[in-house]
């Protein structure tokens, strides 16, 4: 959702400079700051900003510098007619005028009003800022999807290491409960711990967790290779694949399985960091 965009306009009388920003947000925040003649265009940009950037804390600034003058004050001549004439009657001073144009009402000045066509040109530049923004957006994002490959590929080499240490654990667990017995210097019946043993072994067994991981872990990468971007559903899946991890980490009950299950942990926590500046 990190992006910047920026476009410069020379007018006749003014220079504009257009600057729009979006950082991560849950959500769309729009915040446009327009000069008092364009408030009336102040919606439809809004409109177009939620429409095209989606999510992201957006901020749209325009500043002006004036490069020529330009007088909006205006002499009222009937008003100035009149005082004229009236000091006239009441006064031989030659100097009227100077009197007149210090009454009230002798000088208006004018409401700039939108000229449609200046608007045009600030418009084409808007549209200029938001694809440099986009533009911005989608190198970070290429980097991002560069990233997130490797770390789900990290995630599945350490899930077929953890499949790979499967049967080890399995002997492990079965020769910790011989030795416990063994220490504890009873007899039992051989067919008896063999039925006790299986069924403790179903309770460890992580087969349903692993199928479930490969799946989530083939389904992030489909939605990440997907034409449209949408960063929440990659959240709900990281969340899935975390679930699994955490479920294969509390059947381990075997070291070397444990460090694996660490190292998937570390992966995913810097995959769902990165997530927070996907759309």
């Amino acid at each position: 959702m990190t992006g910047y965009g920026k476009s410069i306009i020379d007018l006749p009388t003014k220079k504009i400079t257009i600057e729009i920003k979006s950082l991560n947000s849950k959500n769309l925040d729009l915040n446009t700051r327009f000069p008092a003649i364009y408030r009336e265009k102040e919606i439809e940009i809004r409109r177009k900003l939620a429409k095209e950037l989606i999510r992201g804390k957006v901020d749209l600034s325009f500043f002006f510098e004036t490069t020529a003058e330009e007088s909006k004050t205006i002499i009222n001549k009937s008003i100035v007619s009149h005082y004229v004439q009236q000091l006239q009657e009441i006064s031989k001073e030659s100097d009227t005028l100077s009197i007149a144009m210090r009454l009230p009402d002798v000088l208006k000045i004018e409401r700039e009003e939108l000229d449609e066509s200046e608007w045009s040109v600030i418009e084409i530049a808007i549209n200029e800022a938001i694809n440099q923004l986009q533009k911005f957006r989608k190198d970070e994002g290429d980097v991002l999807k560069t990233d997130f490959v490797l770390r789900i590929e990290a995630i599945r080499t350490n899930l077929n290491n953890v499949i790979n240490l499967d049967d080890d654990r399995l002997m492990a667990v079965r020769e910790r409960l011989l030795k416990a017995i063994s220490d504890l210097k009873l007899t039992v019946d051989e067919n008896r711990f063999e039925q006790e043993l299986i069924y403790y072994l179903e309770k460890l067994d992580i087969t349903e967790e692993k199928v479930r991981l490969d799946n989530h872990l083939n389904y992030f990468l489909e939605e990440l290779n997907g034409e449209v971007s949408n960063g929440k559903k990659l959240a709900f899946i990281s969340q899935e694949i975390g679930r699994e991890i955490n479920t294969i980490g509390s059947k381990a009950n075997f070291a070397p399985m444990q460090k694996k299950v660490v190292q998937m942990k570390d992966e995913l926590e810097k995959i769902k960091e990165q997530l927070l500046n996907v759309l």
